[in-house]
């Protein structure tokens, strides 16, 4: 059986390749760049029994063009490119893989926090272009942190929030205990946060609840010397209105990891001075991209031989 593979650094530094070939698998990558569109995708996919997926758009017509297809897995948590449903309703097995990425995202998370604090991007210009002086910054301690969504990776940053002498206001339908009582962390109202952060990041997964959650009407609620970070998903944020409030000086600046469109070419969004901009990178370490190819080739492993993966999002234990 073979299994289409379309993260362009899977197995690079795992043995998640040697795993699925001493199951009896083959492990095979398309001949197109990552991530695939969908008619690329509905090119490739008829001899597939298992696919390992990035970002690539597993739609319902890619789905019914899989007629072997028994698993996606996953090459990471949040499986808002695939259609879960038309999944489901064709016996196809979506796996993920949960908690590999976590302190990797986190981590990348307070480099951005730290390089909007610091100006760092500027820093660095400066001396590169042969200038010198002060470049002007604040102080994290003392200051207001908002985590929008504290499952896995929000709950990290939550908590490394308070190691920098923080206070940490939250806002997620579900509070979590240890936050609360080990680091006091307060949850209150997405408004409230709003108003009152002086960092504000987004850790919420995408669904039809939270796409577009922070629109114009949010975003003028933010201080003006407020930053806004986002290593989640882009479709959370308005881009549009976010454009209007760093440009009209509503919002002082932003960090974007991820974007409602990748790559954003054309997006003004990366135009802006006070905008930092990276490529959907912050899961990307070493570590996290092994336990990510290991995680997904034993959901593929599981499944095609007839065992329930590891992680799902359509199958009940």
């Amino acid at each position: 059986m073979k299994v289409l593979i379309t993260p362009s650094l899977f197995g690079r530094y795992s043995k998640a390749i040697k795993m699925l070939q001493e199951a009896g698998l083959e492990p095979v990558f398309p001949p197109y760049q990552h991530p695939l569109t969908e008619e690329q995708l509905i090119e490739v996919i008829p001899e597939f029994s298992g696919f390992i997926v990035g970002l690539d758009p597993v739609t319902e017509r890619v789905l019914e063009r899989a007629t072997r297809l028994r698993v996606v897995a996953k090459h990471g948590v949040g499986v808002d490119n695939i259609d879960v449903p038309a999944a489901t309703r064709r016996g196809v097995v979506v796996a993920n893989a949960p908690g590999s990425n976590d302190q990797a995202v986190a981590e990348f998370t307070w480099g951005l926090i730290l390089a909007l604090a610091r100006s760092l991007p500027e820093a660095f210009h400066r001396v590169k272009e042969g200038q010198w002086g002060r470049v002007m910054g604040v102080e994290l301690s003392g200051k207001t942190l908002g985590v929008l969504g504290t499952r896995r990776i929000g709950k990290k940053v939550a908590r490394f929030g308070v190691c920098f002498g923080m206070r940490v206001l939250a806002y997620d339908e579900v509070g979590d205990r240890e936050l609360i009582h080990q680091f006091g962390v307060m949850y209150t109202s997405l408004e409230v946060v709003l108003r009152e952060s002086d960092f504000l990041t987004v850790h919420l997964p995408l669904t039809e609840k939270t796409r577009g959650i922070l629109g114009a009407r949010e975003l003028v609620l933010m201080k003006e010397s407020a930053y806004l970070v986002n290593t989640a998903r882009g479709g959370i944020v308005n881009e549009e209105a976010l454009f209007t409030a760093l440009k009209e000086g509503k919002i002082r600046g932003a960090a974007l990891d991820v974007y409602a469109v990748e790559p954003p070419w054309g997006s003004p969004l990366c135009s802006l001075p006070n905008v930092i901009c990276t490529p959907h990178t912050a899961s990307d370490s070493i570590e996290a991209l092994c336990r990510m190819d290991e995680m997904s080739a034993e959901n593929v492993i599981r499944v095609l031989q007839g065992k329930e993966p590891l992680f799902s999002v359509n199958v009940s234990r």
